[in-house]
């Protein structure tokens, strides 16, 4: 069951049929039928939190940066996507749309471990409920305590598990122009929007030994029928707590034709959200990491946002945290150095 649900989503993403598309697992395809995303549209709570059948793919997306009590490092991911074959509601039986694929993992001292679980859509193995809120594939969950501001996180895979709370009273940051988030300058666009204010308590177990954390999260919810332009191949994505209190979001998504698109969000301590052009980041990589596969990382930055006093180095924790996936990508905590310290996750994918 799951061999055949890991050939479908090839199929969907990766157009086996046809020459593989330039963009990255194939978020700049055109597929007719789906919903677009558009620039007024409002987004709407707690109904937005859950699934959303016309478009073709979606993503729930938590980062934890945590410490023990000796002062390490940790970092957990819990990632669910949704993946749709074609647009449609979703049914209870085996024609649903849908398809389903979760990625967990565990970085810290010792290294970074991770995982995959592929599901099919209707018939219970994967889903996600708005009201009361529970996102799940197979026995990996994320179950919400009053709509989203408390989320029970937990997963498990080969030497690692964590099993998180996670409780914000703070708003949610809608990205872009009131979550209609742009990622190119030819139209490509998705809604997102963040719940960047958790404080997290909980344990993780590394190879049979558990250890007591607690730190701070971010919630990621993102949607869209076509994210990518056609020649953009891949993405740096940025999610940073300030030691200051405020919390910054930023990206560049890279194209073979030209400048990458840059874009991101300033939460002030005091909660208040800007958005940012382009012209007002600066990212630059540092130094660069060999993954096990052969393929190089920049695993150092150094990152500007001028506006704001924002002048940092970020240093991944474990150079090292590559998932080894069908879609094979870096995600992992950073620290933050220079004006200001701080802590965050860094995802890049396409090199």
């Amino acid at each position: 069951m799951k061999r055949s649900a890991s050939v479908l989503l090839c199929l969907l993403l990766c157009g086996c049929d046809e020459p593989a598309p330039e963009s990255f697992a194939g978020l700049g395809q055109q597929v007719s039928g789906f919903s677009q995303v558009t620039r007024d549209h409002p987004l709407v709570f707690p109904r937005d939190h859950g699934a959303h059948d016309g478009f073709r793919i979606e993503w729930w997306y938590v980062t934890a940066n945590l410490k023990d009590s000796q002062g390490r490092d940790w970092g957990a991911q819990w990632t669910l996507f949704r993946s749709a074959l074609r647009p449609g509601a979703e049914t209870r039986d085996w024609n649903s749309p849908n398809l389903w694929m979760g990625h967990a993992a565990l970085t810290g001292p010792g290294g970074h471990r991770s995982g995959e679980t592929l599901a099919r859509g209707g018939v219970g193995q994967a889903g996600v409920v708005a009201e009361p809120f529970r996102a799940w594939i197979n026995d990996w969950s994320l179950q919400g305590h009053e709509g989203i501001a408390g989320l029970q996180m937990k997963a498990a895979g080969e030497g690692f598990r964590y099993d998180l709370s996670l409780r914000s009273d703070r708003p949610l940051v809608l990205h872009g122009s009131q979550g209609y988030s742009e990622k190119s300058g030819k139209g490509q666009a998705s809604y997102y929007y963040s719940q960047p204010f958790y404080r997290v308590s909980g344990e993780v177990e590394r190879d049979g030994q558990c250890i007591a954390v607690t730190g701070q999260a971010w919630l990621d919810r993102e949607w869209s029928s076509q994210p990518l332009a056609a020649g953009q191949t891949g993405w740096d994505w940025f999610s940073l707590h300030l030691d200051s209190g405020a919390k910054l979001m930023l990206f560049q998504v890279r194209d073979t034709g030209g400048l990458p698109y840059r874009a991101g969000t300033w939460v002030s301590p005091q909660g208040e959200v800007v958005g940012l052009r382009g012209d007002q980041i600066q990212l630059e990589a540092l130094a660069w990491n060999r993954q096990e596969d052969g393929r190089a990382v920049p695993t150092r930055w150094r990152v500007r946002v001028v506006e704001y006093g924002v002048d940092v180095r970020a240093d991944a924790v474990e150079p090292r945290a590559w998932m080894r996936t069908r879609f094979a990508y870096w995600e992992g905590p950073v620290r933050l150095q220079g004006r200001v310290g701080g802590r965050g996750y860094l995802e890049m994918t396409g090199y």
